[in-house]
């Protein structure tokens, strides 16, 4: 499933994969390691189910391995992947360290745009990816933070809305080195910008404000667009379609689309015997490792969003829940999962951005990459991983695959 050589990029075909950021591991030893250990199997059974020849990987690579690649195990990583029919065409370029520390939080938006630090890593990731795409590749991408987390408390006395301005003179720099990285290569690296909620960029309002402001040339929006986390999306309460069409109306090029689905608390529709028994139940995923910020929205069509989701249920009361129609909580769970137990999820949001993305009566400019991006396995409650992680990441993506047709 490889992408074409139009350009624009409206009629792409898609590339599918998973994003290996489940995998714990920040250097090259463990990244190789892990493709075997989980990627391999995975294309073994999507081989034999639905017959892909490769396994397209949405690669992390940390800092510290992208040094390494650098410096000199490229050709030999690059080696590895053919021999195992694994085909990278998008990098996660957002957490830049140990994305599985016992309490990662904030600290994942580090270093911001405004940081140099962040500038460098992104260089080489696209260096990196260019070297990694086959010759019947033109075209990678490579996912980013929103700039940053406001006011982190990891960052000193840094706010991330005091560095909007250097941020966006760092992207404009980024665009120029990726069009003399396309002179040199023949290959068109796109960063994707992805808004999260809580961040300096978390609505579609936002990505266009600073496009608008930062990045109006059409040189910039060559290779700066947008990554499109479902998750994240459901999380503000945004309509697929209508997002989608505004990228669109707003000539923003959606570089990648992470296919992750939310976990939905329908409160208007649990019965008030239940309230008490499905917050206990949300209390399962009130773990320490990752913020999971939660979207509350209200019967008088208010929208709250809470930072994250242990201290929401540290100060709710089952009555406080009266006036609230739903909780859309930032926990990237099984995007094949609808219903379990009291809670639900917004798979429906997943089948509704697919569905926008092929209307040709949107006709949006979409690279093709769609990247499922469940790394909260290892967090799930026990009861909700049903096999082995490989087995549970083939059955996503066999998922994507017969909603695509």
């Amino acid at each position: 499933m490889n992408i074409n050589d139009s350009d624009p990029l409206r009629h792409c075909e898609r590339q599918i994969g998973y994003c290996t950021n489940v995998h714990a591991g920040i250097d090259l030893t463990s990244i190789r390691a892990n493709l075997q250990e989980y990627a391999v199997p995975v294309q073994q059974q999507l081989s034999q189910t639905h017959g892909l020849d490769a396994l397209g990987v949405g690669l992390w690579i940390p800092d510290q391995a992208s040094r390494e690649l650098a410096a000199g195990q490229l050709d030999v990583f690059r080696g590895f992947l053919d021999a195992n029919r694994l085909q990278p065409y998008t990098i996660n370029g957002f957490p830049f360290a140990n994305f599985h520390g016992d309490h990662v939080k904030q600290r994942v938006y580090l270093p911001t745009w405004a940081d140099p630090e962040r500038l460098q890593y992104t260089q080489r990731l696209a260096t990196i990816l260019s070297r990694l795409l086959h010759d019947d590749q033109p075209l990678g991408s490579i996912s980013t933070l929103p700039i940053g987390w406001p006011d982190n408390p990891f960052a000193g006395d840094r706010s991330g809305h005091e560095d909007v301005e250097i941020a966006g003179g760092q992207l404009r720099e980024l665009a120029a080195f990726l069009g003399r990285l396309e002179d040199q290569t023949g290959k068109r690296i796109v960063v994707a910008i992805e808004p999260e909620p809580g961040c300096v960029i978390d609505t579609i309002g936002d990505l266009i404000g600073f496009f608008d402001a930062h990045l109006p040339d059409p040189m910039h929006r060559r290779y700066l667009t947008v990554c499109h986390d479902i998750c994240h999306s459901a999380v503000m309460n945004e309509p697929q379609r209508s997002v989608v069409t505004a990228y669109r109306d707003a000539g923003i090029t959606i570089g990648k689309v992470q296919v992750s689905s939310a976990i939905v608390a329908d409160w208007e529709s649990i019965a008030a015997g239940e309230v008490a028994a499905t917050l206990e139940q949300l209390g399962a995923f009130a773990e320490d490792r990752y913020l999971h910020q939660t979207g509350q929205v209200g019967r008088d069509g208010s929208f709250q969003l809470a930072d994250d989701l242990p201290a929401l249920l540290q100060q709710t009361r089952p009555d406080d829940l009266e006036q609230i129609l739903r909780w859309v909580i930032h926990f990237h769970v099984p995007i094949f999962l609808e219903r379990f137990g009291q809670l639900t999820t917004s798979r429906d949001a997943v089948i509704e951005c697919l569905t926008a993305l092929d209307d040709e009566a949107i006709d949006v400019d979409f690279t093709g990459h769609l990247e499922v991006e469940t790394y909260a396995w290892t967090v799930l409650p026990e009861a909700m991983r049903r096999r082995g992680l490989a087995e549970d990441i083939a059955g996503e993506l066999q998922w994507l695959i017969d909603q695509l047709g």
